[in-house]
């Protein structure tokens, strides 16, 4: 199927199952219509891929804001700018890495290693001043901590080292009582989360991973690349990666389609709570920089496709099929149906309401599991019992266990939204059309 608008004609590529045709039409509407030049769309059910496409180019846009040029895709077999997105093409999805960062908590717990009722000073003693010694580890997970910016914004080096990050947080006052409210923590929910795992199993969140749960499950899907020490056989061929453009500084649309006039002032304000939180960080990096990506930061550093991101989050619900790849991913050790991740209780336990209301740094209402983004006006997802995270820019990945669905869309495209793009939500409008 083909689809054109003034900037771009693509073939889609991929299959649908009978009855997810209208995925399909979404698809390649978004191309049409919405703006996409390169993404790639999955759909599990039961733990089978009933959708499976991609479309476009790997590369950013020419005009993409801020895409640095000395960093540009190399030109494909059409010209300057053409290279092809496949299955196996890769992206940077933000904070939809947030995801996929709580569940390796949630197994911790799981398995006897974390509590998550207990202070984060349990396991990081150094964390307990400026009164956070009563600041639990379901606090972090679910944007209660209070720590949603820092007094110093970090450099992109200072942020991926391992150490500077941490110990800001430690140093850190908390910007209201942890556990009284909740506002969302853009970049500091990564560190709190990558430290923890690192304090109670001694090993990075890249490894930790790796190891349980990308390999078992044949993933191309990382916290960390190109292959290191820390993460061994984490080896993507960074050929294979999208060019994603950094952000603009200002991202209030796609919280509503009309933001209110204080939503778009808290994003134009550097001095505002949104704007610090999201400038934890400054300059904004490009994402696509090796060190950048070499740091694997679980607030938003995951490197998946689409088919993987979708296969994580089937492998929470259920059993997931068999790859069907002729040459699965050299470096899984696995790729064989597998049994669950997720016991019935800790399904639960991720996606039990923990926050919900005025978000002190989104400006808008949100709905927070532990460590899960839940359905709401704020982040649509495919129904009330939904659970996952979307990505700055575009990229979306959830669960919904009532109907044994797992959906995630990443793309190149990435556009000024935070929680809400109309891409994923045309995917997720037809897809909802056809369970």
């Amino acid at each position: 199927m083909k689809a054109g608008n003034a900037e771009i004609a693509v073939d889609v590529q991929g299959t649908v199952a009978d009855g997810y045709e209208p995925v399909r039409e979404a698809f390649a509407a978004n191309f049409a219509d919405r703006g996409d030049t390169g993404a790639a769309v999955t759909v599990h059910r039961d733990g089978r891929i009933v959708v499976d496409l991609w479309a476009g180019r790997k590369d950013a846009a020419p005009d993409a804001p801020d895409a640095p040029g000395e960093h540009a895709a190399p030109d494909g077999p059409d010209g300057p700018g053409t290279e092809p997105w496949s299955r196996e093409t890769a992206a940077v999805v933000r904070s939809a890495s947030k995801g996929p960062a709580a569940a390796v908590l949630h197994l911790l717990h799981q398995r006897g290693q974390l509590d998550l009722d207990a202070p984060v000073a349990t396991y990081w003693p150094e964390f307990k001043p400026h009164g956070k010694e009563r600041l639990l580890v379901r606090h972090a997970l679910a944007h209660r901590a209070g720590l949603p910016a820092l007094d110093e914004p970090l450099t992109a080096h200072q942020a991926v080292d391992g150490v500077t990050a941490p110990s800001a947080l430690a140093a850190q006052s908390p910007l209201w009582e942890p556990g009284t409210d909740h506002g969302y923590h853009p970049h500091t929910f990564g560190w709190l989360v990558a430290e923890l795992v690192r304090r109670a199993t001694g090993r990075t969140m890249g490894r930790w991973f790796a190891e349980e749960i990308a390999r078992p499950l044949g993933l191309s899907m990382w916290f960390g690349i190109p292959a290191t020490p820390e993460v061994p056989d984490g080896g993507l061929d960074l050929a294979r990666l999208a060019d994603v453009p950094t952000p603009e500084a200002r991202a209030a649309a796609g919280l509503r389609l009309r933001p209110k006039q204080t939503v778009s002032q808290a994003y134009a304000d550097p001095f505002s709570l949104t704007r610090r939180a999201f400038d934890a960080v400054a300059p904004r990096p490009y994402e696509n920089d090796p060190v950048w990506l070499a740091g694997g930061l679980p607030g938003s550093g995951c490197v998946a496709t689409a088919r993987s991101l979708s296969r994580f989050y089937a492998a929470l619900l259920g059993p997931v099929e068999p790859l069907q790849d002729a040459a699965p991913p050299r470096y899984a050790r696995g790729g064989a149906a597998a049994g669950r991740l997720f016991t019935p209780a800790t399904l639960t336990q991720a996606r039990s309401q923990e926050s919900s209301g005025p978000d002190r740094v989104l400006v808008v209402n949100s709905r927070f599991g532990l460590g899960f983004m839940l359905h709401g006006p704020g982040a649509p997802m495919l129904a009330q019992g939904s659970f996952g995270h979307p990505g700055r820019g575009g990229s979306l990945a959830f669960a919904d266990p009532e109907s044994g669905t797992a959906f995630a869309y990443v793309t190149a495209a990435m556009q000024r939204t935070v929680t809400s793009d109309p891409r994923a939500h045309a995917l997720v409008r037809a897809l909802r059309g056809c369970l």
